[in-house]
């Protein structure tokens, strides 16, 4: 148990909201799960039906969706016209923060097109997508092939550009980082209307580093080449249970995918996927995979568990076994195992659905899972919305891997949230100084897992009700949040845009760097025609007046302290 102790709460009086929220599942049931399944499989079929097309016609396609969203760009008026935004409604975002800049007025481009898999590669082993190709989509297509992108999303529904603008991790990402950093060229439309394509190392270099995290706000993405890696048919994955306080839980998980030696780029000494998963402040089950052929997978002995099955028990609540029967070892279908949370929303789905994990259910109904999330919110309405901002936590903590102790402590001592998720990543120190950056001075530290060229960042995923809430006690929060990102300004760590924040303006920019997120949105003419990152990822309601005052506090850099990089 951590030696913080949680401080005593009194119970807080239930409003309706507390029985709206306890039999919301009737809903889900009978209305969110039948759409949602409709809705898969439309979107299936559709996907299918792009499959079916050369990859020449998806081209001359997506020449043509380019062509009308510069001639709309063009049309617009500056002085008359709102800022640009995409037509997408706002509770059709994945993320949980809600997306209150579309309230105000705005000059809509429609993006719904750009869902093509434009290209597969493989003598340069880089897949050409459209921004909203999702990781179901790209998986059902390559990994027949053996082929993959070096960092799948786990969730389905995810979507590159989402990924690319915003956040995205797997269990790979010790080896090849963010989402983002697998990306090898982006294809931008400016302000101006112009399409151009960005790499490391041409003209539009800088445009190429300040793309990641800025949320959509310097152009509108139309493409990507994204990396693939050759894969094998099966995850062969070994579940290690580690017992002792939360120091003790994170330095195992540290040791099952960074040598002690500092060797950290070795394979053969690291695993190709890695997450621990934290069941209470004295359990956790550390997972490390590695690729596997089907005939290693096959040979007698091995056991295969094929997670993927509607009616199979979801994927945390297996993985828990391991801290009754001790350490095991399975082998996985690769494409089962990169969507291994999706069924269940990582654990949301018991919350959603309190006796959606038992098997009854799962076999009965566990083929209409998961709920999709925008559904979710589209049905929540303003009060359940505000219940969860104040009742629920989302967030992902960015932490470097030596803080990872310390941070389990702290949300122990403030949240009480179980499970907690841990997926370590690389923040690679580049030529120019990006939005989210390594410590000054890492690669002289040489702590465990880094290496000169990237520090090792660890997620640390925090989705749940929080203890006192679960117990009926009062919970803030709002509060909780702005101590968090107080704890993370103060610690070197980074918060995913999609997360409920209570940042202000002037500490959101002393948690990341504006320098070339600035220079670019001058260079490139995005201020006065897109939105600010902050303004954008700001909570509340967002008036005409707002965005106008907003937009004119970035041209006079109110808060952020830039250093310009040189043209």
């Amino acid at each position: 148990m951590s030696d913080l102790e949680a401080p005593l709460r009194p119970k807080r009086k239930k409003i309706w909201v507390d029985y709206f929220v306890k039999f919301r599942w009737i809903l889900v049931i009978f209305v969110v799960l039948p759409i949602s399944f409709t809705l898969y499989f439309l979107t299936y079929l559709g996907d299918v039906r792009s499959e079916w097309k050369s990859f020449k016609t998806r081209q001359k396609e997506h020449d043509a969706n380019v062509e009308k969203v510069v001639n709309r760009l063009k049309k617009r008026n500056p002085s008359k016209d709102g800022l640009v935004c995409t037509a997408r409604k706002p509770w059709v975002a994945v993320g949980m923060r809600n997306v209150d800049y579309k309230r105000a007025r705005h000059f809509e481009v429609d993006l719904s097109p750009f869902r093509n898999i434009l290209e597969i590669d493989t003598a340069r082993m880089i897949a050409r997508v459209e921004p909203l190709v999702n990781m179901g989509q790209i998986t059902r297509l390559t990994v027949p092939m053996n082929l993959s992108l070096a960092v799948v999303a786990e969730l389905d529904d995810l979507t590159v550009g989402g990924l690319i603008n915003g956040y995205g991790i797997e269990g790979s990402s010790h080896k090849y980082g963010l989402f983002s950093d697998t990306v090898v060229a982006f294809e931008i439309i400016l302000a101006d209307g112009s399409l151009v394509k960005a790499t490391k190392d041409n003209e539009y270099s800088d445009l190429f580093y300040a793309i990641p995290w800025s949320q959509g706000t310097l152009g509108l993405l139309v493409a990507a080449e994204v990396k693939l890696i050759p894969i094998k048919e099966y995850m062969k994955l070994t579940y290690k249970p580690v017992v002792g306080n939360l120091k003790d839980i994170a330095q195992a998980y540290s040791d099952s995918f960074a040598p002690r030696d500092g060797d950290q780029d070795n394979d053969e000494k690291v695993p190709d996927f890695v997450e621990t998963m934290i069941y209470s402040p004295t359990r956790a089950v550390c997972m490390t995979g590695r690729y596997a052929s089907k005939e290693e997978a096959k040979k007698k002995g091995n056991k295969i568990n094929n997670v993927g099955w509607w009616y199979k028990t979801w994927f945390y609540q297996h993985a828990e076994t391991a801290l009754k029967k001790g350490l095991f070892v399975e082998y996985i279908p690769t494409r089962e195992y990169y969507h291994r949370h999706t069924r269940c929303l990582y654990w949301e789905g018991k919350l959603i659905l309190p006796f959606g994990d038992q098997f009854w259910f799962r076999f009965l109904f566990g083929w209409l899972m998961p709920p999709k999330v925008s559904l979710l919110k589209a049905t929540q309405g303003e009060a359940i919305r505000n219940y969860y901002h104040e009742m629920h936590v989302i967030q992902d903590i960015l932490v470097p891997l030596y803080k990872v102790g310390d941070a389990l402590e702290w949300v122990d001592r403030e949240m009480e949230i179980y499970p907690i998720w841990l997926c370590p990543h690389k923040l690679f120190k580049l030529p120019v100084k990006t939005m989210i950056y390594p410590e000054a001075g890492f690669e002289l530290q040489r702590r465990q897992g880094d290496t000169r060229s990237a520090q090792m960042f660890t997620d640390v995923g925090v989705y749940y009700a929080p203890g006192p809430v679960l117990r009926g006690e009062v919970f803030d929060g709002a509060e909780a949040v702005r101590k968090l990102e107080s704890w993370m300004i103060e610690n070197h760590c980074f918060q995913p845009q999609y997360a409920v924040s209570e940042l202000n303006e002037k500490n959101f920019w002393r948690m990341f760097d504006a320098g070339l997120y600035e220079h670019c949105r001058r260079k490139y003419g995005a201020v006065g025609t897109f939105m600010s990152v902050y303004y954008k990822c700001k909570k509340g309601r967002k008036t005409e007046k707002e965005v106008c005052e907003a937009e004119q506090a970035h041209l006079d850099t109110a808060y952020a302290e830039i250093d310009q990089p040189a043209d």
